[in-house]
C-alpha cells in the first residue's frame, strides 16, 4: 500500500513538472487540498514542491484570480543594465567605425571593430579590465546594441566601361583627322577624369577608416 502511495505522489510531481505558470500552481492547489488538507508546509514536505508557490496557487484557487507573472524580473541582469555607463562607452568607442545599411533596409549599423578590439579599447581607456565582460558577453551586447561585425570591403574599380572607351574612341578619331596637318601641335596629357557611372561599386559603404589616417586605429 505505501509503494502505491509512493506511485502516486511520483506521477502527481511528474504531472506538476509538466504544467508551467499558472496551471501548475492550480494544479499544486488541487493536489494540497484533496491529499494535504490544504497545508502548504504539508504539500511541501510530501512532494517537494516550494511552499510560497502552493500558497499562491491555493490564493488562486480560492479567490478566483489569477496573478501577473513577472518573467522581465528574473535571471540575471544584463551588464549594461548593471553599469549603464557601460552601454555609452562602448558606443563611444564604436560609432566612429560604424556605417549604415548601405541599402537602407533596416536600422542595423556595421562596424569593424571586434568584439576583442572594443574590450580593449575600453581597457585602454582606464576601465577596470576585472570589471569587464568577457570577449563572448560583449560580443552579445554589441548585437543588442544593433551592431553587426563587418569589415570594410574594399571597391572594386570599373576598369572599362562602355562612357570610357567613348571617351577614348573620340580622341582616336580627332587625332587621325588632324594627323599630317603643320599647323597641330599635339600634346599628351595624362588626366584622371571621372564619369560618374550609376551605383556606387562600393554599394554606399565608408571608402576609408578615418581613425587610421593619421596613424595607427583601433581595428588596424
Amino acid at each position: 500500500m505505501e509503494g502505491s502511495a509512493d506511485h502516486i505522489d511520483a506521477l502527481l510531481r511528474s504531472g506538476a513538472r509538466r504544467l508551467t505558470g499558472h496551471q501548475r500552481r492550480l494544479f499544486q492547489a488541487e493536489v494540497t487540498t484533496k491529499l494535504c488538507h490544504g497545508s502548504a508546509r504539508l504539500a511541501e514536505r510530501r512532494f517537494g514542491w516550494g511552499r510560497d508557490t502552493i500558497e499562491k496557487g491555493l490564493h488562486e484557487s480560492q479567490q478566483g484570480v489569477r496573478c501577473l507573472e513577472n518573467f522581465a524580473a528574473r535571471g540575471r541582469r544584463r551588464s549594461e543594465e548593471k553599469d549603464p555607463r557601460l552601454a555609452a562607452l562602448i558606443r563611444a568607442v564604436v560609432e566612429p567605425h560604424t556605417y549604415a545599411d548601405p541599402g537602407l533596409q533596416s536600422s542595423r549599423r556595421y562596424t569593424n571593430l571586434s568584439a576583442a578590439e572594443v574590450r580593449q579599447a575600453l581597457i585602454d581607456q582606464g576601465y577596470p579590465k576585472a570589471e569587464l565582460p568577457s570577449e563572448r558577453t560583449m560580443r552579445d551586447i554589441l548585437n543588442r546594441m544593433n551592431y553587426r561585425l563587418k569589415r570594410i570591403q574594399k571597391g572594386k574599380p570599373l576598369k572599362k566601361t562602355e562612357e570610357t572607351d567613348a571617351i577614348f574612341a573620340h580622341v582616336q578619331e580627332v587625332r587621325d583627322e588632324v594627323r599630317g596637318d603643320p599647323e597641330v601641335l599635339e600634346i599628351s596629357m595624362d588626366t584622371k577624369a571621372k564619369v560618374s557611372l550609376g551605383d556606387y561599386v562600393r554599394g554606399g559603404k565608408n571608402p576609408d577608416r578615418r581613425a587610421g589616417r593619421g596613424g595607427q586605429g583601433l581595428g588596424s
